[in-house]
């Protein structure tokens, strides 16, 4: 980084920014919507309904934020920014269930893990885990399918239980391979797209890699701070 011109410290110091705004909107978003009886109860619903609504949320906010021009459309950006990061906000919401407590430490215990992996990341050799991309992409269909297996097979069967640990331990590995993957691919496209290029660097598109990261991380860590008993929602 000693050598990195200028305006590649600038992409990256305002990439991590917005990744802290993310995850300070996304606090504020969860703590609004626990605090909202007809919300939780939505949130918590076990219903292919409420997953399928939940995942179209998810996926069209992220969709949303990344088609919109940063440098050609500004306001409606950091609109849609807020937004996803608000939609994210009730998605971990009925983690409030857990605790304060239990939450405070799954945040300090997440920022250790994220703080180390970033700093690994940035201090490897470059594109060291920009190779990783297709194995994690597997390894992510198979996080997910076993994420909404658990939600509807008990943990006491052993099918569940395999279920339930692939999608919180596994998960916990594979994000963390994917913040590894994410910081990377941070750091080259700060590094190698022009300054004065036809495509333009996007701070925000470039911080919702590791802000997805991190997320999935925190949830895992306070699953496994509960014993897996109130975290399977």
């Amino acid at each position: 980084s000693s050598i990195w011109p200028q305006y590649v410290k600038d992409r990256i110091q305002s990439t991590y920014m917005y990744f802290a705004g993310s995850i300070g909107m996304t606090a504020l978003s969860a703590a609004a919507v626990s605090r909202s009886p007809a919300l939780m109860n939505l949130m918590t619903k076990g219903s292919w309904l409420a997953i399928g609504a939940t995942f179209a949320a998810m996926i069209g906010a992220g969709m949303l934020v990344r088609t919109i021009s940063y440098e050609d459309n500004p306001v409606a950006k950091h609109a849609a920014w807020m937004m996803h990061s608000g939609v994210m906000g009730a998605v971990v919401a009925p983690l409030a269930f857990l605790g304060g407590p239990l939450l405070i430490r799954a945040a300090w215990y997440t920022a250790g893990i994220v703080g180390g992996l970033s700093t690994v990341a940035m201090c490897a050799p470059s594109e060291k885990f920009l190779n990783m991309g297709g194995p994690l992409g597997i390894g992510l269909g198979f996080v997910i399918a076993s994420s909404i297996g658990s939600m509807f097979l008990p943990p006491t069967s052993a099918f569940g239980a395999g279920l339930y640990s692939v999608a919180v331990y596994g998960g916990l590995v594979l994000f963390g391979m994917f913040l590894l993957y994410d910081t990377q691919l941070v750091v080259k496209r700060a590094e190698t797209l022009p300054l004065y290029g036809v495509t333009k660097y996007d701070p925000i598109n470039a911080c919702l890699g590791i802000y997805t990261d991190t997320l999935n991380i925190f949830i895992r860590v306070a699953t496994m701070l509960a014993g897996g008993g109130g975290g399977r929602k």
